[in-house]
């Protein structure tokens, strides 16, 4: 048994060093460093393990016209590191293949059993397996399919006497090299991803560096900032030409040479077109006859196109242009999916920065009577807090930001459909709830058949805003605002009810007095300009709790 045992531990070595080498190929890196294999990944794979099976079969040691073998470890890894596919596919070619060159063999068909069985429950083991633990499960599956292995020849193999006589001196060093075996093949294979780790590390390492150094350019969003940061990009990726386009012209591009300009505005190339139109990243060489990048420019040979993004629609491409195909890497791939990442991120900040301009200008101060300003500047916070910890929801907000303003500045002292109104109410409240989520609930019941009935601008909103602003957060008392707008046999009515503190009834005989203080204009207002159109302003209740502010439109 000890002879037994040096032949196959010779054994595992010849397949230790194959699976050595192998891990040195690039084709093979490259497959096993994808995420998800296609079909020609599949084949080769299969290949591949295939013919580890088989060389584990070739040297194994005959002993009483069985062969102690390694042939298992082939067909066990093939299906626990790339799926059911290879491991089934692995082992009947093994197990063919061990029949065949035994035909009629005491252990040939049993063997060839065990070798097909252990391809199905890798393959099965595939879903389960962790990268961390693959190795532990690749162990107890060799265990497993030499015990089968062993069992099935005492089950079919005669006559039982030699078949018991070859179980008891091949099943220790079987079962032992085989399980440990496939634990070391699958360790070297898997230092394959630990170098692909260790390139993600320097990518994120490039990726930041050119963060800081673009940075400062997004500032402020002009032809020049955009231009350096196509340099920054240029430089860090030793790239002949980065661009920067919109969805119909470029914005900005550099070169790293005058011979690599570019001189037209529009955008040309087929394949910028096709990655704005479906948002995939597109990797191009001329050698490809399929595809077109456009670069008129003949040292050019091969393009990373990449889409910019916001919310979920593309805004652009981010565009970086090679003199050699030995560039299309998929380091160079990945880094520069997460510049564009980061470009649409930077873009998205820029507009919350063009936000807060906004706020000092002339135009913004006149609308100060409608839009409190404190209200503004605590969006643009809250926005500018959740763009590192939840872009999406910073984009949410910023579009109903931008609907408020919009809304505030288009549609003053117009008469507008419920809905239109509506939608400012819930940009409103959706800015709101983004700040106080646990302490607001609102609740809309709003009549089918009104979406398109007229009212007039600025009036649902702003009694909303005060329920929210003096009845609920002021005092931290309840949280309910209930908006409702029904029929009524000549008009609609519409009413607006919290659960807060409730107003003072010295208000209320303020607006009806029209003795309201200048810079408490709010319901005043509203309450003036229903009285101008209609002759009738708002109805103000108390309750217990809360306010009830209602008003009718005939």
């Amino acid at each position: 048994m000890l002879e037994l045992f040096s032949h196959l531990l010779n054994n595992l070595g010849y397949v230790i060093v194959m699976a050595f080498f192998l891990s040195k190929f690039k084709v093979f890196q490259k497959i096993m460093e994808k995420e998800k294999f296609g079909k020609k990944d599949k084949w080769i794979l299969s290949l591949v393990f295939s013919a580890m099976a088989i060389l584990g079969t070739y040297v194994g040691v005959d002993y009483q016209g069985a062969i102690a073998n390694t042939r298992n470890i082939g067909v066990i890894v093939g299906g626990i590191l790339c799926g059911p596919v290879v491991g089934i596919t692995a082992g009947i070619v093994a197990a063919i293949h061990r029949v065949l060159i035994d035909l009629g063999g005491i252990t040939a068909v049993p063997c060839a059993i065990a070798t097909t069985a252990g391809g199905v429950l890798s393959g099965l083991l595939y879903k389960k397996a962790k990268i961390k633990n693959r190795y532990i499960y690749g162990f107890v599956c060799g265990v497993i399919v030499e015990n089968l292995s062993m069992l099935m020849i005492l089950i079919m193999s005669r006559p039982f006497y030699i078949a018991l006589d070859i179980v008891k001196k091949i099943y220790v060093p079987m079962v032992l090299i085989n399980a440990v075996g496939v634990s070391v093949v699958i360790l070297i294979t898997e230092n394959i991803m630990k170098e692909k780790e260790k390139l993600a590390g320097e990518q994120a390492k490039l990726a930041l560096e050119i963060a800081n150094k673009t940075l400062p350019y997004f500032r402020e969003i002009n032809s020049d900032s955009l231009k350096n940061v196509c340099k920054t990009i240029l430089e860090s990726l030793d790239a002949k030409v980065v661009v920067l386009t919109d969805q119909k012209n470029i914005l900005a591009h550099y070169s790293s040479e005058e011979e690599f300009e570019i001189t037209h505005r529009d955008i040309v190339g087929e394949a910028t077109k096709e990655v704005l139109r479906t948002g995939n990243i597109l990797i191009a060489d001329k050698k490809d006859d399929d595809q077109n990048f456009g670069c008129t420019i003949e040292k050019v040979k091969s393009a990373i196109i990449a889409p910019l993004k916001e919310k979920e629609g593309v805004i652009g491409t981010l565009k970086i242009y090679f003199d050699k195909n030995s560039y299309l890497t998929s380091r160079n791939k990945y880094l520069v999916i997460g510049l564009s990442q980061l470009i649409s991120t930077q873009l998205e900040i820029s507009k919350i920065e063009k936000l807060k301009e906004m706020a000092n200008k002339a135009e913004i101060k006149a609308l100060q009577a409608q839009i409190n300003p404190h209200f503004l500047f605590n969006a643009l916070h809250t926005i500018t807090s959740f763009v590192r910890v939840n872009p999406a929801k910073a984009r949410d907000m910023i579009i109903d930001l931008s609907t408020y303003l919009r809304y505030n500045l288009e549609k003053i002292d117009q008469l507008v459909d419920i809905e239109r109104e509506l939608e400012q109410v819930r940009a409103y409240v959706n800015i709101e709830k983004a700040r106080f989520s646990h302490k607001l609930e609102i609740h809309y019941d709003i009549e089918e058949g009104l979406e398109s009935f007229k009212i007039p601008s600025l009036t649902v909103q702003p009694l909303v805003e005060n329920s929210i602003k003096h009845g609920i957060l002021k005092h931290g008392t309840g949280k309910n605002i209930y908006i409702s707008i029904k029929k009524r046999s000549d008009g609609v009515k519409i009413v607006i009810e919290d659960d807060g503190i409730g107003i003072s009834q010295d208000i209320i005989e303020k607006i009806y007095n029209d003795n309201m203080p200048e810079n408490k204009i709010g319901l005043y207002n509203v309450h003036l300009r229903l009285k101008l159109i209609y002759g009738t302003g708002l109805l103000i209740e108390r309750l217990n709790p809360g306010t009830r502010i209602s008003f009718e439109i005939r």
